[in-house]
């Protein structure tokens, strides 16, 4: 069994990142500017705004907050995302969610120029990675695949199944597994016999949201499994949707929590941040 290592991944990928800005800079004389919106005080947010913050400076990108109060309007915060897709120094605008209940997420998501939409929630990018022709993936699936090439785990005819199917991870993953020729299937609440499905993937993706959820009998044995829950156990303690201690010995490849898939999706939105400065410079 192997540990996939996010954050030895993630520290190459941003310090790509970092050489080309630094090209970037020496080259056009653009800084990559990145506006991160935070609406109210969700510890859980916070926490990975501040994360977002820190890549930015490690790539020697600009980064803005806009910290809005939990009570902000619909209009308050669309009118935000208007004034920042309109700042030429800003290239990506990033709305931290989840947002509190009496916004609408959607409204707010199709209001970013889809240029800067460094989040690819979009429906125009989701659309064009239905496609296979887009400028920028999910920050959270891009990073999976990354992992996945870095470690030289080949996609291509394998089974893949992905336990989630939200907007954000599960269907965009399956996407991103179907476009290198997996054989794909996306599980969810009302699928039945879940872990015989699940005991044919060669590679599995959890994506739930329920602290240690999949558990060795889901798992088959040289399985590739990819852990990409934040949740808290029993006992408060951090913890994937994947019960790690006991999985982990029919692994061939696993990803651990902390430390697996989290710091690549903070790594894929400096690349995407990166790509979007190129794009809307046309470089």
């Amino acid at each position: 069994m192997q540990i996939i290592d996010g954050k030895k991944v993630s520290s190459e990928v941003k310090e790509e990142v970092r050489q080309q800005t630094l090209k970037l800079k020496e080259t056009h004389g653009i800084t990559p500017g990145l506006a991160v919106v935070i609406v109210g005080d969700d510890p859980a947010s916070r926490v990975y705004v501040n994360n977002k913050k820190k890549a930015c400076e490690l790539v020697g990108f600009k980064s803005e907050e806009y910290a809005l109060p939990a009570e902000t309007t619909q209009q308050e915060l669309l009118n935000l995302v208007e004034t920042l897709n309109n700042k030429d120094d800003i290239n990506g605008i990033l709305v931290q969610l989840p947002l509190p209940k009496h916004l609408d997420d959607k409204a707010v998501i199709a209001a970013i120029n889809p240029k800067k939409d460094v989040d690819a929630f979009h429906a125009v990018n989701v659309g064009k990675i239905m496609l296979g022709e887009y400028d920028f993936l999910p920050c959270t699936p891009a990073g999976v695949m990354e992992m996945l090439h870095s470690y030289n785990i080949e996609v291509s005819g394998k089974n893949c199944v992905v336990i989630g199917r939200s907007n954000i991870v599960g269907k965009p993953m399956a996407m991103l597994l179907l476009h290198e020729n997996g054989t794909v299937t996306i599980c969810h609440s009302r699928t039945k016999n879940l872990a015989e499905v699940t005991k044919q993937a060669d590679i599995l993706v959890a994506a739930v949201g329920r602290p240690k959820f999949v558990t060795a009998d889901m798992v088959k044995d040289g399985a590739v499994v990819i852990d990409v829950g934040m949740d808290r156990d029993e006992n408060g303690k951090l913890c994937g949707d994947v019960d790690f201690e006991n999985v982990k010995d029919k692994c061939s490849y696993i990803t651990p929590v902390p430390g697996g898939v989290g710091p690549m999706t903070i790594a894929t939105l400096m690349k995407n941040t990166l790509k979007a400065a190129k794009i809307q410079n046309n470089i």
